[in-house]
């Protein structure tokens, strides 16, 4: 990749761009929310409409198909109508779906109410990040992006603590009822938010953009910008999905889609939908224990994802991936050999059991969580950031289903230790791709990234 040299603006109104980055992450704490939930949860939908494990299975991934179509329809239509109204689309249907799921008089009304959850979440995931990245300049675009990650994890968190406050009433309708609330929040704070001005100039509304631009940076920053956004804009690229497997545009589609979906093989999301069930696994034999245990690892997540927030723009993507992908091995492998110990049983598993998830959901958080959404919303070309983002989360989704469609049957077929000794391998591929095909993006302006064909590994 060209070392280029980014268009920094004589001033940087920091507090602007705080603030579009803060609400356009409360959509992760919608989607970590909406996901996390459904831990504790579970537990108690089980004995309410007597479900099978393949049943459990269904409503805990079936919002994974919603996240699915959503991806691939947020994507499209965020090129075409714009950043904005998409993620006012997402917070509708995250309204909508969270006032449906407590009021579910069946199994099929709830899967229905996470079906629309998962069509918000796609919204918001492919979107959100994308939007951030256009606002941002290079040397604050990391840590911007990354709140959407911290957003998320913080969701996650809220919704175990929710789960565990409200376990000993077994009231999972008012779990899935809390989440409507933000969901509206979010709604009415992204009408106070601008259009991205890269979206804007590509659709021919130089005046809007630059309107937008001043709010970000000072007369003479707004312009240069300007220039430089409409300079990426003079190289002829299609918006349509077949675009994205150009020669130009393949190497960018390989980053994100196998980032992504090594994101979710590693098998973090195990952990998120089944916590308190590996933690039963491990010992723990209180439903209300197990929450509670869940909800901690939760907010290790959250708290690691500051350390990413902080680093990411200092010493770079792909030094933080090797240390905390590193971390996540070493975790899963110390955590198989625990499973697979008969000296280690009772109450010191559950031990080790806590101790590696904490090990490795934080370096998750401090590494791979953020940096997904940060390079997929990086590598793409200006016309086809929608659907290249898009492209990266049904990847993502896809994968993140399969897992989690499979977690409680692979228990079953293959036993606790090798399931988490095939997360681990996984865990090993991941550092293999970091190595070869991750670009380093740290510092980039985002056209140049895109101009570049991410060919730099180093």
């Amino acid at each position: 990749m060209p070392n280029a040299t980014s268009i920094s603006a004589p001033v940087i109104r920091h507090g602007f761009l705080w603030k579009v980055s803060l609400i356009a992450g409360l959509g992760g704490i919608l989607y970590g929310y909406d996901m996390g939930i459904i831990a504790a949860a579970l537990i108690y939908v089980r004995s309410t409409f007597a479900l099978s494990t393949q049943m459990e299975e269904v409503v805990v991934s079936v919002v994974l198909i919603g996240s699915l179509v959503g991806a691939v329809a947020g994507g499209a239509a965020s090129d075409r109508f714009g950043r904005r109204a998409i993620l006012l689309w997402g917070g509708a249907v995250f309204a909508v779906g969270s006032l449906l799921a407590p009021l579910s008089p069946d199994v099929w009304t709830l899967i229905f109410a996470r079906v629309l959850l998962g069509l918000a979440i796609g919204f918001t995931s492919v979107t959100a990040p994308v939007y951030v990245s256009e606002m941002s300049p290079p040397h604050m675009r990391g840590r911007l992006i990354a709140l959407y990650q911290f957003a998320l994890t913080l969701g996650i968190a809220l919704a175990d603590l929710a789960g565990y406050e409200l376990a000993g009433s077994h009231a999972w309708r008012t779990m899935f009822g809390l989440g409507a609330a933000p969901a509206v929040l979010f709604l009415v704070l992204v009408l106070t938010v601008p259009e991205s001005p890269r979206w804007l100039v590509a659709h021919g509304r130089r005046k809007d953009a630059l309107s937008v631009l001043s709010a970000v940076s000072d007369v003479a920053g707004a312009q240069a910008l300007l220039q430089e956004i409409e300079r990426s804009l003079s190289v002829a690229v299609e918006r349509r999905w077949s675009a994205l497997f150009t020669p130009t545009v393949r190497r960018s589609l390989l980053i994100a889609v196998g980032f992504t979906v090594l994101q979710q093989v590693t098998g973090v999301n195990t952990i998120i939908y089944y916590g308190p069930r590996i933690f039963s696994l491990a010992g723990v034999s209180s439903d209300k224990a197990a929450i509670w245990a869940t909800f901690l690892v939760a907010a290790v997540n959250v708290l690691a994802t500051v350390i990413a927030l902080v680093l990411v723009d200092r010493i770079g993507r792909k030094p933080l991936l090797y240390i905390g992908v590193g971390g996540m091995t070493l975790s899963l492998v110390v955590l198989s050999f625990a499973f697979h110990s008969k000296a280690m049983a009772g109450p010191m598993l559950g031990v080790v059991a806590m101790s590696c998830l904490m090990v490795y959901i934080a370096c998750f958080a401090c590494s791979m969580g953020p940096i997904a959404w940060i390079l997929v919303a990086e590598v793409f070309p200006l016309r086809l950031r929608g659907r290249g983002a898009a492209a990266a989360t049904l990847g993502s989704g896809a994968s993140n289903f399969l897992v989690s469609l499979t977690f409680l049957s692979l228990i079953q077929a293959a036993g606790n230790s090798a399931t988490f000794a095939i997360y681990a391998g996984f865990c090993v591929l991941t550092l293999l791709f970091v190595r070869f095909v991750i670009p380093e993006t740290k510092g980039i302006e985002l056209e140049s990234i895109s101009a570049s064909g991410s060919s730099a590994t180093a």
